[in-house]
C-alpha cells in the first residue's frame, strides 16, 4: 500500500487551503448574508407606547454617592398593549455581524464549510482516478465523506436531545420516542422484503462479509461459521434506522412547514412553484429507484415493441440512480435562501394573526415573539441541511466503495489470466503468511517476517470487507436516508394540511 500519494497530497493541500481560506471565505456564511435575506425588526418600546397611546414612564433615577451625580436606572419597563395593535414591521438585510452570536451558528458553518471542502476532496480523487485507477493506495477521500456523516448524525442528535432535557418539551419528546419505534418497526419490516422487490443488497452482502470473515479467521487458525446470525446483523441495523428516523423527525416537520408557506409566497410565479414542487417530491422518487419491479425491471430487462434491447443497460441504471440523489440534494441546496426567507417570514405572519386576536400582551413578549425567529435561524438552517448532506455523502461512498462509476459503465474485471495469477499470489501469500509465523515463533529476532505476518493480516482483514458488502452497507444507507428524509416531509405535510388554516 502506497504510504504517499495522490490521495494523501491532495488532502494535505486541502489541510492547507482551509486554514487560509476559512477566516475569509465561508459559504455557510454567504448563504445566510449575500442571497438576500431579510429579517424583520421588531417595534422598540417608544414605538410600541406611541401606537398603543401608552403613556412614557419618567425613568427612575438614583444618585451615585462616590461620584456625586445622578445616574438614570437602567431597568426594563413592562406594559400592555393590545394584540390588534396595528404593526409596520421593519426589514433590514441579514449582515454577518447578526448572525455571529446566534445559537448553533459556530456548528452550522463548520457543517457546510467542511462538507464543501470534503466535496472538493472527493471530486479531485474522482477526477485523479479516473485516469489513474487506484490499486494499493487507500482512498482518503472516503474519511473525508465519513466524517461530514459523523458531524451531520452528530449535530442532529445534539438538537434532538434538547428536547430531552427541557422540561417544557414533553410533547416533541414523546414525538421523538413514538417516531422512533414507528421507524424501527418499518426497518423491520423492509428487512424481510426479498431483494427482488427492493434492491437494497444487504442478502448479498451478509453473504460476502460471512464467507469473507470465515476464511480470514481461518487463515488465523481460528474455526468459525462467522462472525454473527443474519437475524442479529439485521435487528442492530434496525436499531440504528429507528435511531436515524427519529433524528430525521423535526427537521422533515421544520421542511414541510417551509415549503408549505414558500407556496404561498410564490403563488404568481408557476415555474418557481413548479420547481418548489419537484424539489419536494424528489425523495418520494429516489425512493422508487430501489424498488426494483418499478424501475429495474422495466428500464433494464422489459423490451418494448419496436425495440431490440431495453432502454438501458443495468450499468447506466446505475448511474442514473447515483446522479438522481446527487441532483435532488443540490436542487435543495439551490432552493435554501427561498426556504430559508419563508421561515423568516414567520414574524410577519405571527404579527398579522395576532392583529384578529382580542385581549391585551406585554412589550416584552410581543418583541420576543418578533425576534426569536430570526434568534432561531441556524438551528432551522442545520435541520434543513443535515439531512440532505447525509444523503450526499452517503451516496459519493455508495458510489465509490461500490465500485459504481459516474459514465454509466463499470469498471473492466480483470482477465481470466490476470484473475488466475492474482488467486495464485493470494494462495502464495496466505501460505507465506503461515510459515512466516512458524518462522517467527523458532526466530523471535527476525523483525523482517513480523513485518511481513503483519502485513499479510492487515491485507486479508482489507479483504473481509467486499465490493458487495459496500454496496449493500451504503447503499441501504443511501435508501434508507431517502426513504425517512420523504416520510418526515410527508408527515409534516399533512400535518399542515389539517392543522394549520389556509
Amino acid at each position: 500500500m502506497a504510504l504517499l500519494g495522490a490521495q494523501l497530497v491532495i488532502t494535505l493541500i486541502m489541510v492547507s487551503v482551509i486554514q487560509k481560506l476559512s477566516p475569509h471565505f465561508s459559504l455557510a456564511r454567504w448563504i445566510l448574508c449575500s442571497t438576500g435575506l431579510t429579517r424583520y425588526l421588531h417595534p422598540t418600546d417608544d414605538e410600541l407606547r406611541k401606537l398603543s397611546g401608552v403613556p412614557r414612564e419618567k425613568n427612575k433615577s438614583k444618585k451615585d454617592k462616590r461620584n456625586g451625580h445622578v445616574e438614570q436606572e437602567k431597568t426594563t419597563t413592562t406594559f400592555h398593549v393590545p394584540r390588534s395593535l396595528d404593526i409596520e414591521l421593519e426589514t433590514t438585510n441579514i449582515s454577518p455581524f447578526d448572525i455571529v452570536h446566534l445559537r448553533y451558528y459556530t456548528e452550522y458553518q463548520w457543517l457546510v464549510d467542511f462538507s464543501l471542502y470534503a466535496a472538493i476532496v472527493y471530486s479531485l480523487s474522482e477526477a485523479y482516478h479516473f485516469f489513474f485507477p487506484l490499486k494499493e493506495e487507500f482512498n482518503l477521500s472516503m474519511v473525508w465523506c465519513l466524517l461530514v456523516v459523523f458531524f451531520a448524525f452528530k449535530l442532529l442528535a445534539s438538537l434532538t436531545i434538547q428536547y430531552f432535557q427541557s422540561e417544557e418539551s414533553i410533547g416533541e419528546r414523546s414525538t421523538c420516542i413514538v417516531t422512533g419505534l414507528v421507524y424501527l418497526l418499518i426497518a423491520m419490516m423492509i428487512l424481510i422484503v426479498p431483494e427482488t422487490t427492493l434492491e437494497v443488497g444487504l442478502d448479498r452482502a451478509y453473504t460476502s462479509f460471512n464467507e469473507s470473515a470465515s476464511n480470514f479467521l481461518e487463515a488465523q487458525g481460528l474455526n468459525s461459521s462467522g462472525p454473527a446470525s443474519n437475524i442479529v446483523v439485521k435487528f442492530f441495523i434496525a436499531v440504528s434506522c429507528g435511531i436515524l428516523g427519529a433524528l430525521f423527525t423535526f427537521p422533515g416537520l421544520r421542511m414541510a412547514r417551509m415549503h408549505w408557506d414558500s407556496l404561498k409566497f410564490c403563488q404568481d410565479r408557476v415555474w418557481l412553484k413548479f420547481i418548489l414542487n419537484l424539489s419536494f417530491a424528489m425523495p418520494f422518487l429516489l425512493v422508487l429507484l430501489w424498488i426494483k419491479p418499478l424501475t429495474r425491471d422495466y428500464l433494464t430487462v422489459r423490451v418494448f415493441s419496436g425495440m431490440s434491447a431495453p432502454i438501458l443497460s443495468a450499468e447506466a441504471f446505475e448511474t442514473i440512480r447515483l446522479g438522481a440523489v446527487v441532483f435532488a440534494v443540490l436542487l435543495r441546496f439551490m432552493l435554501m435562501p427561498i426556504y430559508l426567507q419563508a421561515y423568516l417570514n414567520l414574524a410577519y405572519q405571527r404579527v398579522e394573526d395576532q392583529k384578529k386576536e382580542a385581549g391585551r400582551i406585554t412589550n416584552v413578549d410581543l418583541q420576543k415573539k418578533i425576534s426569536s425567529i430570526f434568534y432561531y435561524l441556524c438551528v432551522v438552517t442545520l435541520q434543513y441541511v443535515a439531512p440532505i448532506l447525509m444523503c450526499l455523502f452517503f451516496t459519493l461512498m455508495y458510489k465509490t466503495l461500490g465500485d459504481y462509476t459516474w459514465t454509466g459503465y463499470l469498471k473492466e474485471a480483470l482477465p481470466l489470466d490476470e484473475c488466475s495469477v492474482e488467486e495464485e499470489a493470494v494462495q502464495q501469500t496466505v501460505a507465506a503468511a503461515t510459515s512466516g509465523t512458524e518462522t517467527a515463533e523458532e526466530d523471535e529476532g527476525n523483525i523482517l517476517s513480523t513485518a511481513q505476518t503483519i502485513q499479510l493480516s492487515l491485507q486479508s482483514l482489507k479483504a473481509v470487507f467486499t465490493k458487495d458488502v459496500y454496496r449493500g452497507l451504503f447503499g441501504f444507507a443511501t435508501w434508507w436516508s431517502c426513504f425517512i428524509w420523504f416520510a418526515a416531509t410527508s408527515l409534516g405535510m399533512v400535518y399542515q394540511s389539517y392543522f394549520t388554516k389556509s
